[in-house]
């Protein structure tokens, strides 16, 4: 069902929705073309992209090879990071009424922005919604990345342009409008409470996850 007053199809509502968030996969793909491009060469950060379409575990495979590390502890790496998707999975597969072949294709388009963008207030989720939200944000991804991979070879210092703050508006887009619905704030206070108590003892990767896992309470709820 589409939002209230928008008497388009959910599917082209939710590519309205997704516009900001594509816009910021545009910037966060472009800086990850140009971080990755003197590490993994010009092909491979596209391929990656095309392939695993995760911002947050292709920047901690990243990372990890940056720092010297193999490619199994690159994908161990991504795959932590990864896991945040299990609680997501669990939230919205009631709303996937459909066969096999149908859920497995539309579970495909589970990305942060879109699980958001896709919860409704009674708990369930607008799935053609979450398909629209995520068609329009897998191209900006991939072709930012495209974009970003020339000035990899060019640009020495890329956190000079100030692509690093995107990450964090990203997520603070998708947390404000969660938080006006019935019982978010405390989820996400306690959520946030568990992830900071763990700081000293955990990698930024499972700080996410235990937060993640946290929001099973909310789905409870």
């Amino acid at each position: 069902m589409s939002p209230a007053g928008d008497h388009r199809g959910p599917v082209a509502s939710g590519a309205r929705a997704g516009v900001p968030f594509a816009l910021a996969s545009l910037l966060l793909g472009i800086s990850f073309g140009i971080v990755a491009r003197p590490i993994m060469g010009p092909i491979a950060p596209i391929v990656m992209s095309v392939i695993v379409f995760a911002g947050s575990a292709q920047f901690a495979a990243l990372a990890v090879l940056a720092a010297g590390g193999g490619a199994l502890a690159a994908i161990i790496a991504g795959s932590l990071l990864n896991l945040r998707f299990v609680p997501m999975g669990i939230a919205i597969a009631p709303s996937l009424v459909h066969r096999h072949v149908g859920r497995a294709a539309r579970g495909q388009t589970l990305v942060d922005a879109s699980w958001a963008l896709a919860s409704r207030e009674d708990g369930r989720f607008d799935v053609d919604f979450l398909v629209g939200a995520t068609l329009i944000q897998y191209p900006a991804w991939v072709g930012g990345t495209v974009l970003g991979v020339p000035g990899g070879a060019i640009i020495k210092d890329p956190n000079a342009l100030g692509l690093d703050v995107v990450f964090p508006a990203f997520f603070l887009g998708l947390l404000v409008p969660e938080l006006r619905k019935p019982g978010a704030k405390l989820v996400a206070l306690l959520g946030g409470a568990v992830a900071l108590l763990l700081t000293p003892v955990l990698p930024a990767g499972l700080l996410i996850i235990a937060a993640s896992l946290y929001s099973l309470t909310g789905l409870r709820r």
